[in-house]
């Protein structure tokens, strides 16, 4: 079985591989390729991978390719890791400092600890494996990269290969040693099946990336706010669902934590309180203080990127306040209909009122009562009313 590792190592692709690797032990695969080219990825969903590796019950070969790919950050790792690992020419492997999910460096603060923690995990794999332990911890620590052919010198892989069929060439005949057992490779003629990814994988790739899950919460509880804010809208209402469903189902991948997402609700609730209360401001304030805070301590291990929070915070921050301002001006605005938007309105009499009458008014005839005579054709301001009946007073 060739299972294809591209692009980032993220809970998508982690849940990829591991499902490939039990798919093959379910149907007696007799090897699995792993051919992998990736710049890294966030280290639970490595630590993932390589755990399945490990305990994998058949032999695995991580293959870098093709020329042109990398196995750098987590991908350092996940190749170490295999029984078997290969490159193929013009390709690399190193540069696995730890770095935020953002992409900045980790602070100095726990730079030191998340390092020996990343260091003591990679050489005990690698001494696992036979593989060079003090260039493992160089790549981590000192960021250093090699090309194929030094890596094979130096003992970091065991083998270049220029394609899948040469790599099988080179495997045939070759001992591994597995959790139990000592397997003897026996590649020639095997057929190659490839395990593609379906559309759940597709999307769980896309989404699980912290900062595409991050957006699409946003953008789910921007479009229910509005809707609720206006009823009837409808589009916003169904955006936000489908956005806020896709967000949820990246959750379930993600390390949340529940302290940054109650504090994103609590920042909605302040909105909304905002449209009730005359808080001049504050809680609008309040509210983005707790949106950003929220955002900030989303996700455990991993770190949405500044760059994307401040802009959207504010952004949707914005957003929330402005749709709270025309609600509450639409709140305190004296209605336009019915009799409560006849208050204060000026009529003309009709009929004699003593005590009662009718007048006209805002284009109908109403029932209307004063505590004094009004005559026909005079004016008359609307005070009040008692169920359909108006009460009114001369104007002066």
């Amino acid at each position: 079985m060739v299972i294809e590792l591209e692009g980032t190592i993220n809970p998508g692709t982690a849940q990829f591989v591991t499902r490939g690797l039990k798919q093959a032990e379910t149907s007696k695969h007799a090897l699995v390729i792993i051919r992998l080219d990736t710049p890294g990825g966030l280290d639970p969903s490595m630590r993932s991978i390589v755990k399945a590796i490990l305990n994998a019950p058949l032999p695995v070969v991580v293959y870098v390719a093709p020329r042109g790919a990398r196995a750098a950050s987590a991908g350092v790792m996940i190749t170490i890791a295999a029984h078997v690992a290969a490159m193929a020419p013009q390709t690399n492997i190193g540069a696995a400092h730890p770095v935020s999910a953002g992409g900045k460096e980790i602070s100095k603060t726990m730079s030191e600890k998340v390092v020996n923690d990343m260091v003591a995990y990679a050489r005990s794999i690698a001494k696992e494996r036979g593989r060079n332990e003090d260039w493992v911890e160089k790549a981590i620590r000192e960021s250093v990269s090699i090309t194929g052919d030094v890596a094979v010198k130096n003992k970091v892989v065991d083998l270049m290969a220029r394609d899948l069929d040469d790599l099988l060439s080179l495997l045939d005949g070759r001992e591994i040693l597995l959790a139990n057992s000592k397997v003897k490779l026996g590649t020639e003629g095997l057929k190659l099946i490839y395990f593609t990814p379906g559309w759940r994988d597709r999307v769980l790739r896309t989404i699980s990336d912290p900062n595409i899950a991050y957006i699409l919460m946003m953008i789910g509880l921007a479009g229910l706010y509005f809707e609720l804010a206006h009823p009837g809208a409808i589009l916003p209402g169904v955006i936000g669902a489908i956005s806020l469903i896709l967000a949820f189902f990246a959750f379930e991948t993600l390390p949340v934590n529940y302290a940054g997402l109650l504090l994103i609700a609590l920042a909605i609730i302040f909105f909304i309180a905002e449209i009730k209360v005359s808080s001049y401001g504050l809680l609008s304030v309040a509210g983005l203080i707790s949106l950003i805070l929220g955002s900030v301590m989303l996700f455990e291990n991993i770190r949405v990127s500044l760059k994307l929070i401040m802009p959207t915070t504010v952004l949707i921050g914005g957003f929330f306040i402005g749709i709270a301002f025309l609600a509450f001006r639409a709140y305190r605005r004296q209605p336009k209909g019915g009799i409560e938007g006849l208050l204060g309105e000026i009529g003309v009499v009709e009929e004699r009122i003593d005590p009662v009458g009718l007048i006209f008014a805002h284009g109908e005839r109403w029932k209307a009562t004063s505590a004094e005579v009004a005559e026909e054709g005079e004016k008359v301001r609307i005070i009040g009313s008692r169920g359909l009946e108006l009460v009114v007073k001369k104007e002066k």
